[in-house]
């Protein structure tokens, strides 16, 4: 079970994923995420990842999806909240990591 919470601030959107991001739900980033994403021309996001318990290889290329179209609007992406269990899974995304929201608006600096 996979619950997405999408708050746009700021001109960035922050997207919290709270349970497990497998094979099952990815569909909810690809689905969801990406097309909000295309449709409104984000450029700035930041998955909140502190509550997220698991994640599997089509978890991680449902955010690479996300990654590309964040790239297509020319924009920056980043990590925030990632526990030291899924930083090793996440290495591969080769995305930017912060410790909280706070630090990743400041990564992506507007």
């Amino acid at each position: 079970m996979l619950k997405v919470d999408m708050e746009y601030e700021k001109g960035i959107l922050y997207v919290r994923l709270k349970g497990v991001l497998d094979r099952k739900v990815c569909y909810k980033i690809n689905n969801y995420v990406v097309p909000v994403v295309l449709k409104h021309k984000i450029k700035y996001l930041v998955f909140n990842l502190y509550e997220l318990e698991n994640i599997d290889e089509s978890g991680l290329d449902s955010l690479l999806n996300t990654k590309c179209a964040i790239r297509t609007n020319k924009g920056k992406i980043c990590l925030c909240e990632v526990s030291d269990f899924l930083r090793e899974k996440m290495k591969r995304l080769r995305m930017r990591v912060a410790s909280n929201e706070l630090a990743a608006y400041k990564l992506i600096n507007i």
